[in-house]
């Protein structure tokens, strides 16, 4: 990913709301289906690590994203972005192929 891409992602993330939250279960296999499914019908999503989890964002920012086949757009305090191009028919990609 460019850094053109990825700043365009990232505006495009700052007005998007986290659709998943991480808790004191942390990374679950409940967890990374429903992030994988959100990704298909999405392609950019916010994940929101809670208070109570015990790693920060930053520390499982690469975990989630290597389990879910996506990419980190940007870690920034407690919400992950991730990305990953849609082969869902009639998801609007976000960035050209």
């Amino acid at each position: 990913m460019t850094t053109k891409e990825r700043a365009k992602l990232r505006s495009i993330a700052m007005t998007t709301q986290p659709t998943t939250h991480i808790g004191k279960n942390g990374i679950t296999d409940e967890v990374i289906n429903q992030i994988s499914e959100q990704l298909q019908a999405h392609e950019l999503i916010k994940i929101n690590v809670l208070k109570n989890c015990d790693f920060s964002a930053k520390e499982i920012a690469g975990e989630v994203a290597e389990a879910a086949g996506a990419e980190v757009v940007q870690v920034l305090g407690n919400k992950i972005t991730l990305y990953k191009v849609s082969t869902k028919d009639g998801v609007k990609h976000l960035l050209e192929i």
